[in-house]
């Protein structure tokens, strides 16, 4: 498939992860909880295996939401009026969700547990991670951050427009990253260029105002040189 191609694709895809995220209020509660989750695996220095069971609970949940809301959307189309099976459609759809966000409660709490019990123990020490750890962690929640504004703000499309600018959160969050695994000034400051060049190019095409390239910036930098305060080694 040709990248332009792919990238449309991706971007009807980002489209109805957007849409859902501004009509289904418990969508967004997932995508928050699933953010403060991911941190506090990393704060009680949770394995990677567990972190990836852990991750995997939470992407089923999502997955269970958009879902539901795409056989919500799918019922009202066919069955604008009151109807006893699209009823039936709707409920079990919503029973989907909620077997699903039960089971990932269960899940996580078998896991975590005795992580909770020796957080507690150590006097909430922060476990320390590597630099990569972090930067995987970063991307994630600076794309889950940027879910949640434009789902907030409610303007733009995925990959053009919106606040706040998604490709400069991400291209400063790679600089900031960068910038701490190498510790070196030439890597940073090119990859600072690079993410200038990107954000200049959102304003120059008219995709975004500078405004929203800000934001997204300083979303990305932000977040981004948090995580590397609080859990770097």
């Amino acid at each position: 498939m040709p990248f332009r191609r792919w990238l449309k694709s991706a971007g009807f895809a980002i489209e109805g992860i957007l849409h859902a995220a501004r009509t289904q209020r418990h969508l967004r509660y997932h995508f928050i909880t699933a953010f403060a989750v991911l941190i506090l695996c990393f704060a009680m220095g949770v394995t990677k295996t567990d972190f990836i069971l852990v991750s995997l609970a939470v992407i089923l949940v999502l997955l269970a939401e958009t879902v539901n809301t795409a056989i919500e959307a799918a019922v009202d189309l066919f069955s604008p009026g009151l109807n006893e099976k699209a009823r039936i459609a709707k409920d079990v759809a919503a029973g989907a969700v909620f077997i699903t966000s039960f089971g990932a409660a269960v899940i996580g709490l078998i896991l975590l547990y005795p992580y909770f019990v020796l957080f507690f123990e150590r006097g909430f020490t922060i476990a320390k991670h590597s630099g990569y750890d972090i930067a995987i962690l970063s991307t994630a929640l600076v794309l889950i951050a940027v879910v949640l504004l434009k789902a907030r703000f409610g303007k733009g499309h995925p990959l053009m427009g919106g606040m706040p600018s998604g490709h400069s959160a991400f291209a400063f969050s790679v600089w900031v990253s960068v910038t701490f695994l190498t510790g070196n000034f030439f890597a940073s400051a090119l990859t600072l260029l690079l993410a200038v060049i990107i954000a200049q190019s959102r304003v120059g095409k008219k995709i975004h105002s500078p405004s929203e390239v800000i934001a997204g910036g300083a979303l990305g930098i932000a977040l981004t040189f948090l995580l590397f305060e609080i859990f770097y080694k």
